[in-house]
């Protein structure tokens, strides 16, 4: 480097430029020079080096590589490198300039930490990539595990960057912590919690992304799309977004319809009273209601939007001063929303229409007369 120097000084003595004007010219020439050769260098990692490993990565059979070292984590890693060369040749680029020289050091030091924990986050975020299964317990620890991390180098960036400032050894500053340990437990409390209860929900196998969810003190009625350290975000049937913290599902109680999802059918049961006065003995004995209950149960088993297999019952409940109660209970195929309550509706249509061949009356109070 020193010779570079040396080799322009005598350059611009040869142009002949004399006196004062050496120095100043030599400078500007350093500080080009400088600027070129970070560029060439800066161009050189995102033009040679990131084509070169990711062919690399393409060829081998593992899978992680492709993942660890894609093409964002290498251009993050480049941008670091022209600030690098700028760091190494300030010392005989302003030679002459001691005080800019020393602010500029700084700024590029600022500028290296900043840019390394950037590409270290990236790399973290990475990893995310190796763990594809959607209901995966493992895919969960390591989304809590990559929040903590990225939490722990922002921190430790903050730190440095802090003591660069003010021109301190950044060993002195995480000393004197101790005494903020207090200060920074109640500042980090809700992430602390986030991930005591995102281990505990996990644990537990309570919920995953992709999980239909009811919170129903939360308005939450939909599907998780994402679990972070401090919330669960949920899109709702209605394609409204809501969070909430893990805390809450933790503490609280919450409805995962994953066990429906994972079975055959859905169940539904609904009850229907009948008027007393309507139910009597047909000519052979038998009461009508008994006829219309063994009816409805066996077009049940024979109705292909039902579950025979599970076997559909209609039995007498508890008789109320609101009649005679019949209880329906049975399986549809239909999971989805929209399609389960229509199949619903076909079929508890079908049983009011029915009830009134069987000379049946289902019971209805009628508004007092004014």
């Amino acid at each position: 480097m020193e010779e570079i120097k040396l080799w322009v000084e005598q350059f611009v003595r040869d142009c002949g430029i004399t006196g004062d004007a050496v120095s100043i010219v030599t400078h500007i020439i350093l500080v080009i020079l400088a600027i070129l050769l970070a560029g060439l260098s800066g161009w050189i990692c995102r033009k040679v080096f990131v084509p070169v490993v990711l062919k690399l990565t393409a060829k081998t059979e593992a899978k992680w590589d492709d993942a660890l070292f894609n093409e964002r984590v290498l251009k993050s890693a480049c941008s670091i490198v022209p600030a690098i060369v700028i760091w190494l040749v300030l010392p005989w680029t302003f030679y002459d300039f001691p005080s800019v020289r020393e602010l500029l050091a700084r700024l590029t030091a600022i500028y290296i930490t900043v840019m390394s924990t950037r590409t270290v986050i990236v790399f973290i975020d990475s990893f995310k990539l190796l763990e594809n299964g959607p209901r995966s317990a493992r895919r969960q620890y390591l989304y809590s595990l990559c929040s903590v991390l990225k939490i722990i180098f922002i921190f430790i960036a903050i730190i440095v960057v802090i003591a660069i400032v003010v021109d301190k050894d950044p060993s002195t500053l995480f000393a004197g912590l101790g005494a903020a340990s207090a200060i920074l437990m109640l500042a980090f409390q809700d992430t602390i919690k986030g991930l005591v209860a995102g281990i505990r929900l996990t644990n537990n196998d309570m919920v995953h992304v992709g999980d239909w969810i009811t919170v129903a003190s939360a308005g939450v009625n939909g599907r998780v799309e994402d679990i972070s350290l401090t919330t669960v975000k949920v899109r709702n049937f209605d394609n409204t977004i809501v969070t909430v913290s893990p805390q809450t599902l933790v503490d609280g109680s919450f409805q995962n319809w994953l066990g429906m999802e994972q079975n055959e059918g859905r169940k539904q049961t609904r009850q229907i009273y009948f008027d007393f006065r309507s139910i009597h003995l047909d000519d052979d004995g038998v009461a009508n209601i008994t006829k219309f209950r063994q009816h409805i149960e066996q077009w049940l088993r024979e109705n292909p939007k039902v579950i025979a297999e599970k076997n559909p019952l209609v039995r007498q409940a508890d008789a109320t001063q609101g009649g005679c109660c019949l209880e329906f209970t049975f399986w549809l195929y239909a999971q989805a929303w929209a399609d389960f309550e229509h199949d619903t509706a076909d079929i508890m249509e079908y049983i009011f229409a029915a009830s009134t061949e069987y000379g049946l009356t289902i019971y209805q109070q009628f508004p007092e007369q004014g």
